[in-house]
């Protein structure tokens, strides 16, 4: 009988979701605070009605989406709608990691969390890039 390894057994969404949250912690203050205040989903593939309503034919073309409003276009006197949350999608990441072949997948999952915090945060190119130098 033949035993799976660590290095056969393709990454879970417990691991995905663990490489995210230590992606934040990584970030520099305020940033991390605030950052840990946005919900985490990891699933698979995006849900059929996102795909559907990004008009996106393939799920693989998907490996996250900030589902918000943004901070910078948030006001006080606005009625929470829910929680902002960031969705990652595990196996178009694991695809693009296995593309790419050049990264680690702690690098990838991080580059995915940083550019759907920026949608969050209303960053710009430069402030990415300041945070995540893969963005460059």
């Amino acid at each position: 009988m033949t035993h799976a390894s660590a290095q056969t057994i393709a990454p879970d969404l417990a691991l995905i979701e663990q490489l995210a949250h230590e992606a934040v912690m990584q970030l520099p203050e305020p940033w991390r605070t605030a950052a840990a205040q946005v919900r985490l989903r990891i699933e698979d593939f995006a849900p059929a009605e996102i795909l559907e309503a990004m008009q996106i034919a393939d799920p693989f073309e998907l490996t996250g989406l900030y589902e918000g409003t943004p901070l910078t276009e948030k006001s006080v006197m606005d009625q929470p709608l829910g929680p902002d949350v960031i969705w990652l999608f595990r196996r178009p990441m694991l695809d693009e990691w296995l593309d790419r072949g050049d990264v680690s997948l702690a690098e990838m999952v991080t580059h995915v969390m940083v550019h759907e915090l920026a949608h969050h945060f209303g960053w710009s190119d430069a402030e990415i890039a300041t945070i995540d130098p893969w963005w460059e």
